[in-house]
């Protein structure tokens, strides 16, 4: 499943990506035909993603999402509005074994929702 449309700009620590997936109505994130504003937290999660393998010269660990903080939701849903979704990721800290990232999901100016999300690195071939 892939949700971003196109990456706006990206640099070491931060990407800014698009979306109009939001208002497809076989978007796999809706239930009962609607797309809750708390399932932008998985469009951050792909920016997160896209831009850990923008950045890296080799193939990424798999990451997982192990902490969502200070989750704020401005808006009930995602697809009231017609604008593209805006995707805002900066990276805060990260290493091999994790990372935290803080984003924002936003149509327009307004804020449909922001928060923090700390990713666990699955590293492979290490011994447990």
């Amino acid at each position: 499943m892939c949700l971003l449309d196109e990456v706006l700009s990206w640099d070491a620590n931060r990407i800014v990506c698009t979306s109009r997936s939001h208002l497809s109505k076989d978007n796999p994130l809706r239930s009962e035909g609607r797309l809750r504003a708390v399932c932008g937290v998985e469009y951050a999660a792909q920016a997160m993603a896209l831009h850990g393998a923008l950045l890296s010269a080799e193939p990424i660990a798999a990451g997982y999402l192990v902490s969502i903080r200070s989750l704020k939701l401005n808006a009930s849903y995602l697809d009231d509005l017609d604008e593209p979704l805006t995707v805002d990721a900066t990276r805060l800290m990260g290493g091999a074994e994790g990372l935290v990232y803080e984003f924002t999901v936003s149509a327009r100016s307004d804020t449909l929702l922001s928060g923090r999300v700390t990713v666990s690195l699955f590293q492979t071939g290490r011994d447990a």
